[in-house]
């Protein structure tokens, strides 16, 4: 995969990863018994950690970029989701995992005739200020046109990623809507992600939307959960998740489950496991909506209260991310993300590379479809 895509992928969609709590902070010292935390990532064969390390010493040695060629050794090693970040753009990576990031404030997606188009906005953001909307096509940044590239490499574009580019530096978008065209320059800024957000429904259940697990997204959706309603149901809304920090997953399942396995999964052969934490409400009714972009550590959670019986899924099949991934600082201190293994549900399923099926597979109206299932499981009543 070509390093644009793969670092788009990671520090522009941000979440596809899932870190635990230590290496949040990747390039922070760590004492010398203290090991990486594993990532949580898609389908990847393993790479030679030794071959990356000595072919970045190597470089650096000859005054060249040791992360160029790591990530040369990456790019032939298949592991599809293996990359390598420089010093900044992981430093930008973890600021974004604490739930911040540098950008103008808008979501792209590719278009049904293919051109990239605006799917989101941040209310306030730079974008929206700017008077951008839903819908417009996006169709060049800084004037360089964008027909074409992967989506993930816009929006890399538009953050300025590689290019230090902060808070307060400007890019100019082209824009068209309908028969419109027109040119808009905005300044980026520093933006906080709305992680979790909660409504009350009509028959009093409760919605949890967790758009990725940032710091403090765990935490977030248990003080929901004890917040609700005595005996309301939670519809838990991953649609669209593409997973986030380890540890805010634990949190989160934790919420409702009274300890035991959330999942297990393996580094270079040696097995580990993740548990929840004792105390969390498992009577209330539990609805989990999952989607083909459910990934990484939100199928963890949804593995989780599916395999023990604590939530019915609907929707359909999830995205299928289960691999386990390590950083490495590199001796220039760039960072290297190695595929190491694969995590599984607590019943032993692999989720990587099939996702997970869930008890009422729907394709349209699945919101609907989940709120009647869970007032069929007396939520409300």
């Amino acid at each position: 995969m070509p390093r644009g895509l793969r670092h788009g992928v990671v520090l522009t969609l941000v979440f596809a990863s899932a870190l635990a709590t230590g290496s949040a902070t990747g390039l922070m010292p760590r004492a010398e018994d203290e090991p990486p935390e594993p990532r949580v990532r898609a389908a990847a064969d393993t790479v030679d950690r030794d071959e990356i390390a000595r072919a970045a010493a190597e470089a650096a040695a000859d005054g060249k970029s040791g992360a160029k060629a790591a990530e040369e050794v990456v790019s032939r090693s298949g592991d599809r989701w293996g990359a390598v970040y420089d010093k900044g753009e992981y430093e930008e990576f973890a600021r974004a995992l604490d739930g911040s990031y540098t950008g103008v404030g808008l979501w792209a997606r590719r278009g049904a005739d293919g051109r990239v188009e605006v799917a989101r906005l941040q209310r306030g953001g730079p974008a929206d200020r700017a008077g951008v909307r839903v819908g417009d096509q996006l169709r060049t940044v800084d004037g360089a046109r964008i027909d074409g590239r992967p989506v993930s490499e816009v929006v890399r574009l538009l953050r300025g990623d590689g290019g230090g580019a902060g808070p307060g530096s400007s890019v100019v978008l082209g824009l068209q809507r309908g028969d419109l065209a027109w040119s808009r320059t905005v300044r980026r800024a520093r933006l906080a992600t709305e992680a979790v957000t909660v409504r009350t429904l009509e028959d009093r259940a409760v919605m949890i939307k967790v758009a990725a697990f940032t710091k403090g997204a765990g935490e977030r959706v248990r003080q929901a959960v004890e917040s609700a309603p005595e005996g309301a149901g939670v519809l838990l809304d991953l649609r669209g998740n593409s997973g986030g920090l380890v540890s805010e997953a634990v949190t989160a399942a934790s919420a409702f489950l009274d300890g035991g396995l959330v999942a297990t999964y393996d580094v270079r052969g040696e097995q580990k496991a993740l548990y929840a934490r004792p105390g969390g409400d498992t009577g209330r009714p539990v609805v989990a909506l999952v989607d083909g972009g459910t990934m990484s550590a939100a199928e963890l959670v949804t593995g989780a209260l599916k395999d023990r019986g604590r939530a019915v899924t609907v929707g359909a099949r999830t995205f299928g991310k289960g691999s386990v991934q390590m950083p490495e600082q590199l001796p220039d201190g760039s960072v290297a993300e190695l595929t190491v293994g694969h995590y599984r549900t607590p019943a032993g399923h692999d989720v990587d590379g099939r996702g997970i099926v869930p008890d009422l597979a729907v394709n349209e109206r699945a919101e609907e479809r989940a709120q009647t299932v869970l007032s069929g499981l007396g939520a409300g009543s």
